[in-house]
């Protein structure tokens, strides 16, 4: 047994306990409380596991896992930017990537390349891994604001053309899923709980 290596590896467990408490704006169903960003993560792999059958390609299920688990570790220093922030961009890359390069580097050096490169692969969007982990990360809110009444898309004044945007994206994973969930936006629109 590496004795440094197991000490960086619980150096690394006990940085990542940060992530349950970083809040999202979304909440848990039918609920008023905010999820946290470990909830959500955990819910994805969840997702992930039951679903896949759903996925467009044949996927690595345990690698689409691991993609959902470790994906918003990155926001114990990024922090955790709203989907549909009008001023700040989702997609806050430079901080992100310092944000891994830190945390993941916590460990030893052959599983921080392995943690990064999943990471960069999940951010790329491009495998059919990636496609599918980014799917479940889009529908999981979706489903939890039609459970809520809207939830942030009220909350926050999110017009119908915006959520169909962000999430169109779950079509490159899953054709079967993008159905269900457009057709739950446009009940949404019927219900007027998301505005056209």
């Amino acid at each position: 047994m590496n004795t440094q290596d197991l000490i960086d590896q619980i150096a690394f467990i006990k940085e990542i306990d940060k992530v349950k408490y970083i809040q999202r704006k979304t909440k848990l169903f039918n609920s008023d409380r905010c999820e946290n960003d470990a909830e959500h993560s955990w819910h994805l792999a969840l997702m992930a596991i039951v679903l896949a059958e759903h996925s467009n390609e044949p996927i690595d299920v345990l690698k689409v896992v691991k993609m959902v688990l470790i994906h918003d570790i990155v926001e114990i220093d990024a922090g955790d930017v709203f989907i549909y922030d009008t001023v700040k961009s989702h997609d806050n890359t430079d901080e992100e990537r310092l944000a891994a390069n830190r945390i993941f580097g916590l460990l030893p050096e052959k599983q921080a390349k392995e943690l990064i490169a999943i990471w960069e692969e999940f951010e790329a969007g491009e495998t059919n891994e990636a496609k599918f982990a980014r799917s479940m990360d889009r529908l999981e809110p979706l489903l939890q604001n039609t459970s809520n009444n809207g939830g942030t898309w009220k909350e926050f004044g999110v017009k119908y053309d915006k959520v169909y945007e962000k999430k169109s994206v779950i079509k490159n994973g899953s054709e079967s899923l993008w159905n269900y969930a457009e057709g739950l936006i446009n009940e949404s629109v019927e219900k007027g709980i998301l505005e056209k």
